[in-house]
């Protein structure tokens, strides 16, 4: 089963830096590097028959080269909905080494999947998102970067993502024969009845296809909307594992991924665990995080200021979330998880050094991609502000980040969750130098007002490492004996806090 690992402040350089046990996709996702994808076709109107394919679900022969191992005829297809078009030169592939040669894989591999990022000026929500999931423990597929090369001419950046099928089942669950299915186009979990034949039109079964037996998909979505208030906790109990649901939940409603089971009502798979006969829930298709793909009409200041208990304006089309906010059990332990994943891993604090890791490592690929889908200056302000393309506007990563989190400990707070490292302000009064530093540098309070201050030291696992009282003074002397790192100095004022990141180099 795959290593969960803790999120610090650039898990896709640190990842390196573990030792795993082999499982399929170690290398490839846990490698710091860019990986270069080359597909090669013969056919002269390859192009052509990769739209003409694309709606009857049927893949083309090609070869492919990936960081300089060759692979001889394997299956390969455009995918996605909205992000697909084929008048975009940039559209994303699905690679199935497994479709002509049977056997064939990647580093144990069957199929990767290589998305475009059209709803991504900065090419980094599903990373960010999804390397989140991986620390939290949250159930998503992994991720990582590749520059893709058609016939040897460089087709652009793209995110390299997990496939979820019975590999992935095996890596997570260390069973794969139970039915997966895939909540799409609309997969609510709403009840259509005892006949399963309702229900093909909202799902799709990816396992077990021959047998068809959606019996257990059926009870499942029963047990969810038939069941009285009064037994609804033990009859869910038996049927869902409700942890992975509430973490799902809670992860894509703080990113404010509305394209999803609490927004749009898809983007999700349900795995009926053999082991635990309980089915479990996967994260998919995390391109619409940091409210990328807005819903519902709403504005910036809507999605940054967005309900943890959020519902769709129709509730009776998520039962699931609706009835769980109905019971004082699950609602406590979705506000805890919610309050755990702010505390611990949203804030700038956190997040503002992996966004900028990210950024100065894809940048030299998104500048030499011709075939994105935004300007260099579109990726690099949409880094901190919005970006408006056309009649869109698209958060920043950081602004959304620092307005989302002062909405969400507002919400906490009326139960009885305290928010603990703050963001880093915009407009800072901290000065620290030099920084980075060894053992001693100098704190300035640049708007200093004649009080006395609390100072305090976090790393980045959030603990406390130093702490003291500013004695009305504008600047003083920090002689710190910390390990090498990074590290963020809090100061707390009468009526602010501020957080400086700094990084300990000896």
């Amino acid at each position: 089963m795959k290593t969960k690992i803790i999120f610090l402040n650039s898990i896709f350089y640190i990842i390196s830096n573990f030792s795993f046990s082999q499982n399929p996709g170690d290398s490839i996702f846990f490698s710091p590097n860019i990986h270069t994808v080359k597909i090669y076709f013969s056919q002269a109107n390859w192009w052509d028959s990769l739209v003409m394919y694309k709606p009857i679900d049927k893949k083309m022969p090609g070869d492919v080269e990936i960081d300089g191992t060759y692979i001889n005829s394997v299956g390969i297809q455009f995918k996605g909905n909205s992000s697909f078009s084929k008048d975009s030169l940039k559209n994303s592939f699905k690679i199935d080494f497994n479709e002509f040669v049977s056997g064939q894989k990647y580093d144990g591999l069957k199929v990767i999947n290589l998305n475009n990022g059209a709803s991504d000026p900065t090419m980094m929500r599903e990373k960010i998102f999804l390397d989140f999931c991986l620390a939290a423990g949250v159930e998503a597929p992994r991720a990582t970067y590749t520059n893709l090369y058609i016939n040897d001419t460089l087709w652009g950046l793209y995110t390299l993502i997990e496939q979820v099928n019975k590999t992935f089942l095996q890596n997570e669950y260390g069973n794969d024969g139970g039915n997966l299915f895939k909540g799409d186009p609309y997969g609510t979990l709403e009840w259509l009845g005892s006949n399963p034949a309702n229900y093909y039109h909202s799902y799709e079964l990816k396992t077990n296809e021959t047998e068809n037996d959606w019996t257990d998909l059926v009870h499942l979505t029963d047990e969810i909307n038939n069941t009285s208030s009064v037994n609804l906790y033990d009859s869910l109990e038996n049927v869902l594992n409700t942890i992975s649901w509430i973490e799902a939940w809670a992860a894509n409603n703080i990113f404010v991924n509305l394209d999803s089971y609490m927004g749009s009502g898809h983007n999700y798979y349900v795995y009926h665990n053999t082991a635990t006969n309980k089915f479990d829930f996967i994260i998919w298709d995390v391109n619409g995080t940091f409210g990328a793909n807005k819903h519902f009409g709403m504005n910036i200041s809507q999605l940054e200021n967005l309900s943890i208990l959020f519902i769709p304006p129709s509730p009776s089309i998520r039962p699931l979330n609706k009835r769980m906010l109905q019971d004082t059990t699950y609602l406590n332990s979705y506000i805890n998880t919610v309050c755990n994943y702010v505390s611990n891993y949203y804030s700038n604090a956190y997040l503002d050094p992996i966004i900028d890791s990210l950024a100065n490592l894809i940048r030299p690929y998104v500048y030499a991609d011709t075939n994105k889908f935004y300007t260099n200056q579109q990726f690099e302000d949409n880094i901190n502000i919005n970006v408006t393309t056309g009649t869109n506007v698209i958060p920043g990563l950081k602004s959304l980040i620092t307005n989302r989190r002062i909405s969400l400990a507002s919400q906490l707070a009326t139960y009885g969750c305290l928010l603990g490292v703050n963001d880093i302000s915009e407009e800072s009064i901290l000065e620290i130098y030099p920084n980075p530093f060894s053992e001693t540098t100098t704190l300035e309070i640049t708007n200093w007002q004649n009080q006395n201050y609390d100072l305090k030291i976090y790393d980045v696992f959030g603990k406390c490492v130093y702490q003291s009282k500013i004695l009305n003074q504008k600047s003083l002397i920090l002689n710190l004996n910390l390990p090498n790192g990074i590290y963020f100095l809090q100061v707390k004022g009468n009526n602010f806090i501020q957080t400086k990141k700094m990084e300990v180099i000896k």
